[in-house]
């Protein structure tokens, strides 16, 4: 292992390891249709395309259908890319709906679609190339701790590392179901691990970078964003403005950790 390596490098799950737009456009679709119950329960034909290039503004999975509800009341892409931050929760106000009870729905129809056809709910992912392979390497290694740090519920992230026959202790797993955010997750590695802990944090949406960049005890954490992940070109531009921010590709990723350039 080279010397300008990490001992505990944390990773983001959905945009970093995993590729599930298609599952992601599903879910929100079917819990859109619970929620608002349309009256044609098949998507308009160009809806999925617009969905998959507005993700990067989703965080939490109640999100999803609450953006396809914005796109079918005919909110712009392009006021959607500039003011999600507002929209989503006027939306709900306007309909008298709460984040918690739609992330239930959602994460309840997803326990529904596993339980019944595991198949068919794995088939919609895709690891990126030679993520996975980098992830067992490590595994095996034993001198780089990996740890996922997301926003999805833990089970699904472990439903999804079986099927790559990635075999990562529960305890390194950190999910939604903890509810705590991501910050406070890397603090508490960097409490459990103190003085011998350089963590690695790889996330694919800038504005969570951003917030780790805001808590002045963790300055030692160093941030990269994945390109290839839910980020749009304006703020993989922003990254590399940023001189706290290393923007990471994936061919870096899959390679050695002294390929990761820094800044």
């Amino acid at each position: 292992m080279p010397a300008n390596a990490p001992t505990i490098l944390a990773l983001d799950f959905d945009g970093v390891l995993c590729d599930g737009l298609l599952e992601y456009f599903q879910a929100a679709w079917r819990t859109y249709c619970q929620i608002w119950s349309p009256p044609n329960p098949t998507p308009p034909p160009d809806l999925a395309a617009v969905f998959y290039r507005l993700r990067p503004v989703i965080e939490t999975g109640w999100e999803m259908p609450v953006l396809i509800r914005a796109l079918l009341l005919g909110v712009t892409e392009q006021k959607i890319l500039q003011d999600w931050l507002n929209i989503a929760p006027q939306l709900l106000r306007e309909e008298k709906l709460n984040a918690t009870d739609i992330g239930a729905k959602l994460d309840s129809l997803r326990d529904h679609w596993i339980a019944g056809d595991l198949a068919d709910w794995l088939s919609y992912h895709r690891f990126y190339p030679g993520v996975a392979e980098r992830l067992q390497q490590l595994l095996a290694d034993n001198s780089v701790l990996p740890v996922i740090i997301t926003t999805k519920e833990g089970r699904f992230v472990r439903q999804l590392l079986q099927q790559q026959a990635i075999d990562m202790p529960e305890k390194y797993i950190f999910g939604k179901e903890l509810k705590r955010p991501k910050h406070s997750i890397l603090r508490e590695l960097l409490q459990a691990y103190a003085g011998n802990s350089a963590i690695w944090f790889v996330e694919d949406r800038l504005k969570t970078l951003e917030i780790v960049q805001q808590q002045p005890d963790l300055t030692a954490v160093r941030l990269y964003l994945a390109e290839w992940g839910y980020n749009t070109p304006q703020e993989r531009e922003s990254a590399r403005q940023n001189p706290g921010v290393t923007l990471l590709s994936l061919s870096q990723f899959a390679s050695g950790f002294s390929d990761w350039t820094e800044k």
